[in-house]
């Protein structure tokens, strides 16, 4: 029978690793005002963040853990309507609110389409900067992580939800979380960066809190700015240019050198540039990391969190840095 169980589990027969995570354990799930054991997949957590997504209120890459980066948003959230914080972010209140923001089911059917699993894909991501100069490209190294970031998804979250699927033939249909299309935003007026929590807040033309992102700020290496910046350009697919004067660890190239374009370029997807030569606020190749890594002086952002900023600002927006 011990052997039958472990041929079984083997075999992948035993069920999913995340057992009775589907779209209904999702989309009916309500919030017990517990928080959730251990480090499992949480139905309800899932479908507040993909609830705070909608509403602009990231918590970076949705995964169903209330991690560092869910509880910030829900904190925000809760500040932009006026909700008291609890113990636990995910208060009651906080619960309702979020459910009032949007109809639609959390998780949908997705066809997977051509584009989807065209690539070209890399074999593996190099993590020197040093190797990427040389390739034609930064793409994803899957369908799978390509999937899983149009989703804002996590990879692990992607696959329990599609247990043995393997997301490179177009034409299959899977489960995704059901986040907005990319619409045009409200306008941003301003930025504020807190270095010290580690996040970006935008604000409206009455000065609402229209958005807010977890971020990863600078380093001990190198510090992000002081003061007040301002918006000097807003680039799509930036192509990397490392000076070496930088002198970033791990680099060990004496002279310049650029990467091309990609959603794995260590800028991301998106280049917003700052009146402080070298410095901006751009997306990353690794959006699990956002804000539980350093970076190199810049602000980072998960590369669709850093589009939807992208989209609106407009040069000459102020960039404010929060002290401690």
């Amino acid at each position: 029978m011990i052997r039958l169980l472990v041929g079984m589990i083997l075999l992948g027969l035993a069920g999913p690793a995340h057992a009775g995570l589907d779209a209904v354990s999702i989309n009916t799930s309500e919030f017990n005002g517990k928080a959730p054991a251990g480090d499992r997949i949480d139905p309800a957590i899932v479908k507040a963040q993909v609830l705070l997504d909608r509403a602009g209120f990231s918590p970076g890459e949705i995964d169903g853990k209330l991690g560092e980066n869910a509880e910030k948003a829900l904190k925000a959230f809760a500040e932009a309507k006026g909700l008291a914080a609890g113990k636990l972010p995910l208060t009651p209140d906080v619960w309702s609110a979020l459910k009032t923001t949007s109809p639609d089911p959390i998780i949908a059917d997705y066809e997977i389409t051509k584009k989807d699993v065209k690539g070209p894909f890399l074999k593996k991501l190099p993590a020197r900067m040093d190797d990427m100069k040389d390739l034609a490209s930064l793409g994803y190294t899957s369908p799978r992580e390509a999937i899983a970031e149009k989703f804002h998804m996590s990879e692990e979250l992607l696959q329990a939800l599609n247990p043995g699927k393997t997301f490179d033939q177009a034409g299959q249909v899977i489960s995704v979380v059901k986040v907005m299309p990319k619409q045009t935003p409200p306008t941003v007026t301003r930025v504020e960066v807190d270095k010290t929590a580690q996040t970006v807040k935008a604000f409206g033309k009455s000065g609402e809190l229209i958005a807010f992102f977890p971020a990863s700020v600078g380093s001990e290496e190198k510090p992000t700015p002081s003061g007040v910046l301002k918006v000097t350009s807003i680039d799509p697919r930036p192509t990397y240019r490392y000076n070496p004067d930088y002198k970033f660890k791990g680099v060990k190239s004496k002279e310049a050198f650029t990467i091309k374009p990609g959603p794995n370029n260590p800028a991301g997807s998106h280049w917003i540039g700052l009146s402080s030569e070298g410095y901006g606020i751009h997306g990353t190749p690794h959006p699990a990391k956002v804000s539980k890594s350093e970076s190199h002086g810049c602000v980072r952002l998960t590369n669709w969190d850093v589009d939807r900023l992208a989209r609106a600002l407009k040069k000459g927006v102020e960039v404010a840095f929060i002290e401690p």
